[in-house]
């Protein structure tokens, strides 16, 4: 599906501005300086993207629904930031939204460029694993950020996307003990995943060029489509709450959380977002394995989160028993993972 143009949205913009009122073509020809066959046929255009308007002879236009898809124009309608998702790119369908927000921030992509896709044919999770992504029932995003400093300063910003993620998940549930982050960036539900988080970078020298940050959130998938291998440990917030989600209410305000949350580690560094990761951190006096990036594994207890974002663990056998070592990046497990609910 191609993007709306310009002619299509104005129309769409003055629908919504009177909801409810038809408004005629002679009207909305007069606004937009084009002809009443040219705004036909941009009616045409909307309704081909699954806009349902209302037009008869002599009574005007009227908005009566909009599609259930993440258009651009429908997230910006209302959108409360500054500078992140003030150009999306929406695909109906792309092997990976990484993927192509990497290559625009090759091609000089400014900082908060989105790619939004309705579908993904390999979405790509942490550690090279892979996330379902079925059509027009969830969030699947990259955002392309230019943080300042170097490549060590960047890894706590997928901390920080975590708790935007979190908070976004909350206000939607109106319960924040229902949700925490396993860390570094997974946000679970009642102990079911469903959100994962991958960021990948580009560097010159020691300088990061430009970082793509992927978050893709479960939103209307039914839990009983996952595939076998997800499905005892994943879930989506309509199956939590019990009724559809508004996908584009949701994208809105995850972006506006992403961008508070990335300002202020912009400002401060994770220091000043650690006291919001801990909210969400529930891992504290756990029994955990950790498979580190590298190779090496552990086991221990979940003691906290260091100032600079590690996650401190207890050992508790050999030669190592007792010390408190800082884990920076791996693959985390839950010993004795508490029950989920089967709400």
């Amino acid at each position: 599906m191609t993007p709306l143009t310009s002619g299509p949205r104005q129309i769409l913009t003055a629908l919504r501005e009177r909801p409810g009122t038809p408004l005629s073509g002679e009207i909305l020809s007069e606004r937009l300086g084009v002809s009443r066959a040219q705004i036909w046929k941009h009616v045409g255009i909307l309704r081909k993207h699954g806009y349902s308007i209302e037009g008869e002879p002599g009574g005007g236009y009227r908005l009566l629904g909009t599609p259930d898809r993440l258009y651009p124009c429908e997230i910006e309608a209302g959108l409360g930031t500054r500078w992140l998702a003030r150009r999306i790119e929406h695909l109906e369908e792309t092997p990976s939204t990484n993927q192509v927000a990497f290559d625009l921030g090759r091609e000089g992509a400014q900082a908060g460029t989105v790619v939004i896709a309705e579908s993904q044919t390999a979405g790509r999770g942490r550690l090279g694993r892979s996330f379902f992504s079925p059509p027009h029932q969830n969030l699947y995003s990259s955002i392309v950020l230019r943080p300042e400093g170097t490549i060590a300063d960047t890894p706590t910003l997928i901390l920080g996307a975590a708790v935007a993620v979190a908070e976004t998940v909350a206000e939607f549930l109106d319960d924040d003990s229902a949700v925490e982050i396993k860390w570094p960036n997974d946000v679970l539900i009642r102990r079911r995943k469903t959100s994962g988080i991958l960021m990948e970078s580009s560097a010159e020298g020691t300088r990061l060029a430009f970082a793509v940050l992927g978050i893709g959130v479960n939103l209307n998938v039914d839990r009983e489509i996952f595939p076998d291998e997800f499905r005892r440990h994943a879930t989506s917030l309509s199956s939590e709450l019990g009724r559809p989600v508004d996908r584009v209410a949701f994208t809105r305000r995850l972006f506006e959380n992403l961008e508070t949350q990335l300002d202020r580690h912009s400002a401060g560094g994770f220091e000043v977002l650690r006291p919001r990761f801990e909210s969400f951190f529930r891992m504290r006096g756990e029994d955990v394995g950790i498979d580190e990036i590298g190779g090496s594994s552990l086991s221990g207890i979940a003691r906290g989160i260091a100032p600079d974002g590690a996650l401190e663990i207890e050992v508790r056998e050999g030669p190592r028993s007792g010390e408190v070592v800082r884990v920076m990046a791996g693959d985390v497990t839950l010993a004795k993972p508490r029950a989920a609910s089967s709400s």
